[in-house]
């Protein structure tokens, strides 16, 4: 008897200490934003799937600026012109600039670019690679095909990483992505920060190829501007 009430008093513990976690960190509602939507001529934007209150793309915006992109979120959303394929050996890369770290969410939402992009005609049947910087100095490498999955676990801290100095204080960080023989890479800020070879992310529920289009991808509830996005 003494044991059995020994468990029930863990379970107990167990369950109580979920409760007081979770409450630390609540779920953050996916915005809607206002005139959303993608206006710059020749893009095209999905929605992750599964995200709350099944958003479309047009409750986040995606806009020109200064000769770059300006994107508001609302869902987490990929972005992309279909006329950018790259093929072979090359490089993807873009800045981000962060006006104001962490100031439409609870806690660091990331955004980068992404490669490899196939079937881009819906969020239930894309296939892409991406590489995204957060403002608090850490990094995430991830795929969908269709359904996200991990490739660098959930992520991980990298002193190339630019930390913003307060919330509500910008950050800027410069992502790319690169194909290099049988190697697949993410650099940020000029450090090399995840590499792997094209058979470990090529494959049955992973990419199907190095070979597509390109483009931008930034979770939810962030606001980015993106300059110099060009494929070398």
């Amino acid at each position: 008897m003494r044991l059995v009430h020994a468990s029930v008093t863990a379970i107990a513990a167990a369950v109580a200490l979920t409760t007081i976690v979770g409450a630390q960190e609540p779920q953050e509602t996916v915005r809607t934003v206002a005139g959303g939507g993608v206006t710059v001529p020749g893009w095209k934007g999905i929605v992750d799937t599964g995200q709350q209150g099944d958003p479309k793309i047009t409750d986040a915006k995606f806009s020109s600026e200064g000769g770059g992109f300006h994107i508001i979120t609302g869902p987490a959303a990929t972005y992309f012109n279909p006329a950018n394929v790259a093929k072979g050996d090359y490089t993807v890369s873009a800045t981000f600039n962060e006006p104001k770290f962490q100031n439409l969410n609870t806690h660091p939402h990331p955004y980068g670019v992404f490669i490899a992009g196939n079937h881009m005609d819906s969020n239930t049947t894309a296939t892409l690679l991406y590489c995204e910087a957060y403002g608090n100095g850490r990094f995430i490498v991830r795929g969908f095909n269709p359904t996200a999955y991990q490739v660098n676990g959930r992520g991980a801290a990298n002193d190339a990483v630019h930390k913003a100095a307060a919330i509500g204080e910008p950050v800027t960080q410069e992502i790319s992505m690169s194909v290099k023989g049988d190697q697949v890479s993410c650099s940020i800020n000029g450090t090399q920060v995840w590499s792997d070879t094209k058979a470990n992310v090529v494959g049955p529920g992973k990419i199907e190829s190095t070979d597509g289009v390109y483009g931008i991808r930034s979770a939810h509830n962030t606001e980015v501007i993106v300059t110099n996005f060009k494929k070398s």
